[in-house]
């Protein structure tokens, strides 16, 4: 939460009826303020398996664990 404050005050200003429109720059900047860290998008590189057979003959094979990413309920959040 504490991370979102400081784009959505800047976007505030920015969007104040009467104002110019945002440079090239200035949108490149605000991008940039609003995207996660690189450290934060490390799991994003991980080889994802969708399928538990195959994942299940791939750790056997490379003697790793599997970590099971589950949720239960409606796959848009509508329960």
């Amino acid at each position: 939460m504490k991370t979102l404050l400081g784009p959505l005050f800047c976007l505030c200003f920015l969007t104040t009826p009467g104002s110019a429109e945002i440079t090239s720059d200035q949108f490149l900047q605000l991008t940039k303020l609003c995207s996660p860290a690189e450290r934060a998008s490390g799991w994003l590189e991980l080889d994802w398996e969708i399928d538990l057979w195959k994942t299940r003959q791939r750790a056997a094979r490379e003697g790793k664990p599997i970590f099971l990413w589950e949720m239960d309920g409606h796959p848009l959040g509508c329960t």
